[in-house]
Order: C-alpha cells, then sequence, then structure tokens
C-alpha cells in the first residue's frame, strides 16, 4: 500500500481546488499491477470539476485496465475522508465488493473499509447479465 499513499499524496498536492481550498488525492491499483492516480479539480461552473477517485479511474482506463484491486484515497486533515456517493458507483463499475479502500490523511493511514461497506446492495455490471 505503500506505493499507493506515497502517489496519493503527490496528487493531493497537485489538486486544482481554488474555490473549496479543499485538496483531495487518489490512487489505485488495477489488475496488472500498475497505480494510476488522480486528484480533485474544481471548476467555476458547479458541479464540473471531478473527484480525485474519478480522475484515478480515467487513469486506469486511458492505460487500458479495467479492473480496480486496490485504493487509497486522501484528504488534508484529520478526519477520515470518504469517496462521494458517485464515486462509490464509479468504483463499482470496475471492482467488486471486497475492494480495500484505505483512507488517509497527511499523518497515513487511518482506517481501511470495503467497497462494499461504503455502498451496501450495490448496483454494478452483474446485473446487465
Amino acid at each position: 500500500m505503500d506505493d499507493l499513499l506515497h502517489l496519493a499524496r503527490r496528487m493531493m498536492l497537485h489538486a486544482h481546488a481554488p474555490y473549496s481550498k479543499f485538496h483531495v488525492g487518489a490512487a489505485l491499483r488495477s489488475e496488472d499491477g500498475s497505480v494510476h492516480g488522480g486528484c480533485n479539480v474544481e471548476n467555476a461552473a458547479y458541479p464540473q470539476g471531478l473527484c480525485a477517485e474519478a480522475s484515478a479511474i480515467a487513469a486506469l482506463v486511458g492505460a487500458g485496465q479495467k479492473r480496480i484491486l486496490e485504493c487509497v484515497v486522501i484528504g488534508p486533515g484529520p478526519e477520515v475522508i470518504t469517496p462521494c456517493g458517485g464515486c462509490r458507483q464509479k468504483l463499482r463499475e470496475f471492482a467488486s465488493d471486497d475492494l480495500p479502500i484505505h483512507l488517509c490523511g497527511p499523518d497515513g493511514l487511518h482506517r481501511t473499509v470495503t467497497l462494499g461497506q461504503l455502498l451496501p446492495m450495490s448496483f454494478g455490471p452483474q446485473h446487465f447479465g
């Protein structure tokens, strides 16, 4: 998880958050072991910005990957930061309920949960048969 945390921290430093001042970074490990990062990118035309998890997913897909095996999300403060509802659903598109999501702050890991804990009884690709 150290490589993911390092990348998520770096991504958080590159966030574009001039409105909220709330910088978030995310990093994902794909099925082939590659690591993909993203940061939040705000826009004056709310809600047109991107969450860190969504931009990390875009990087993963752009690299030709389709499966997430591990996720790190890092926020700027001492409180536990979790993916928003929309990002939980976006993660679900590329991961199963047992996806470990490491919730971190600047001081490191705060807590690890699964996607299933954050998005119980989720709707996913398997519902389309």
